[in-house]
């Protein structure tokens, strides 16, 4: 009898984790009880409107906020836009600058460009913007709002975003965090005014996002007027809920699940440095848990990402050029480090050690296959 082919390994869990097993089983839950419109008066809105409360104490709970300081948006991305374009919108006659990290989601940058002049701080070859330049920056007269990522999801390395956030108060300046690559992974810190967070990042459901705003923070209206102006038309509750169920999930192993893969990927990091001609990027230690991206020379990103996949690996490639936009990553641009020939590494909480060595046996070969088709030999 043939053996089977070994199970396919996905490691590219970063923005779309596998569904946490409480998550399916809320999603089934409120799909019977909430799935009416939580806005009207019956008795089966209202048990909607139950459903979704307790889904936004519950993350408030999470993030150290009052309930009411929490929404679900329609995903991550109309999170961290509402953010930037309300929060400027709301201190439009502190300034028109917007104040962003070099390494920020496209989302940030992009919602900046549009929503004032955005002032770009740069990274250092970890992908740690300094302390000291953004406390500058966001000190300066005209700065309307100042976005910081708690942690960058495609190298892990974590932002100082709590000093960055006393200089920010001092200057009555709002500061967002964007926490969609870290809550459900590692602590996050409660400093900041505006907080966005991406469900599905943590073994949650797409299609539901969170935007949290302390209470001090004003945030008017940028668009037409909806009773639901942070979610024009409302959320899905059964997602909301599903989502809520999942991150009180992961924060219960929190630690443990962090240590466990903290340790693969030091079990990586140092097995993929002894290929030839490869850069480890981010910061080994002050770093997401989970997270790990290298770079090989002479290799093309598109064609190593394949090879992985037909060896049965899904990978992320953060610094290949993509088929859609054909640019190399503007993170590691912004490093200073290689864009080309890149693997992106997201670890689930699922991941094994069996896996990592399976994949660390692969690796090589494919680096050493797609270079020979390249016509690279001999390094």
């Amino acid at each position: 009898m043939e053996s089977s082919a070994p199970p396919r390994v996905h490691l590219d869990n970063g923005g779309r984790a596998p569904w946490h097993p409480l998550a399916r089983e809320a999603l089934l839950q409120a799909l019977d009880d909430g799935w009416a419109d939580p806005r009207r008066l019956h008795a089966e809105g209202r048990r909607a409107a139950r459903l979704l409360d307790g889904a936004r104490e519950a993350v408030a709970a999470v993030l150290g906020a009052r309930t009411e300081e929490v929404r679900f948006t329609h995903g991550h991305t109309a999170a961290l836009h509402r953010a930037v374009t309300a929060g400027a919108a709301g201190r439009r006659r502190g300034g028109r600058r917007i104040v962003v990290g070099a390494t920020e989601r496209a989302a940030v940058l992009h919602a900046a460009d549009a929503a004032g002049e955005r002032e770009t701080v740069a990274v250092d070859r970890l992908g740690r913007a300094d302390a000291g330049a953004f406390a500058a920056a966001v000190s300066r007269p005209g700065v309307a709002l100042a976005a910081l990522q708690h942690a960058n999801g495609e190298v892990g390395t974590v932002q100082p975003v709590e000093g960055v956030h006393d200089a920010a108060r001092a200057a009555g300046v709002p500061l967002l965090v964007d926490a969609g690559a870290s809550l459900g992974h590692a602590r996050v810190p409660a400093t900041w005014d505006l907080l966005a967070a991406d469900p599905a990042d943590w073994g949650g459901p797409a299609g539901v996002g969170v935007l949290a705003a302390r209470g001090r923070v004003r945030l008017p209206g940028t668009g037409p007027e909806d009773p639901e102006p942070w979610a024009p038309g409302g959320v899905s509750v059964p997602l909301a809920f599903a989502s809520a169920v999942a991150l009180e999930a992961v924060q219960a192993d929190l630690a443990a699940a962090g240590a466990h893969r903290r340790e693969l990927v030091d079990r990586i990091r140092a097995a993929v440095a002894g290929v030839p001609d490869v850069e480890v990027v981010g910061d080994p230690d002050t770093r997401l848990p989970h997270v790990v991206t290298f770079s090989f020379l002479y290799v093309d990103g598109e064609a190593l990402v394949t090879e992985l996949d037909r060896q049965g690996f899904a990978v992320g490639s953060g610094s290949a050029c993509t088929a859609s936009t054909l640019e190399p990553s503007h993170v590691l641009a912004a490093m200073g480090v290689l864009t080309h020939g890149n693997v992106r590494i997201a670890l689930d909480r699922a991941t094994s050690e069996a896996d990592v060595e399976r994949f660390l046996a692969v690796l090589p070969p494919a680096v050493e296959r797609v270079r020979e088709a390249l016509g690279v030999r001999g390094l």
